[in-house]
């Protein structure tokens, strides 16, 4: 055998083996894309429900809007109400009120028979705030008082 001849013969075996390889990758390729056909068939047939549960849902979302709205519409309105009620009644009672209750007061002291002369003066009451300290006139006059011989 040549030189030739082996070479051909090696040229031949590598490109026997480099076309295997491929094969074996071909074989892989299409198995993977089987896969993923299935897979994205599988993923579809179940998105399709669940859009048509989310298409379902956003509908009965915004039904519920709607009645809220209408209920807060409702709401304003009765707050409206009340508010001028109760401007109506201040204004109609309050002024008359004022003055039965100012009257009923003049009728107690007059037949109470008490004046604020004859009433004795109470003495202040003297509150211990803690953490206050008393001002120094008044601190003198009690070491004054404590200390008489």
């Amino acid at each position: 055998m040549s030189g030739g001849e082996v070479a051909g013969i090696l040229v031949a075996v590598f490109w026997a083996i480099l076309v295997s390889f491929l094969a074996v990758a071909l074989v892989r390729l299409a198995q993977t894309l089987r896969a993923t056909t299935k897979l994205v068939a599988d993923v579809t047939e179940q998105a399709v429900p669940l859009l048509a549960d989310a298409s379902s849902a956003v509908r009965s979302a915004q039904t519920q809007i709607d009645r809220v709205d209408s209920i807060a519409s409702d709401v304003q309105e009765v707050t409206s109400n009340a508010s001028a009620l109760s401007t109506t009644v201040a204004s109609t009672f309050g002024g008359p009120l004022v003055k039965v209750a100012a009257f009923g007061y003049g009728v107690r002291r007059a037949l109470g028979g008490r004046r604020d002369d004859d009433v004795p003066a109470k003495a202040p009451r003297r509150t211990v705030i803690v953490g206050r300290t008393v001002p120094a006139a008044r601190r003198e006059r009690r070491n004054a008082r404590g200390k008489k011989d």
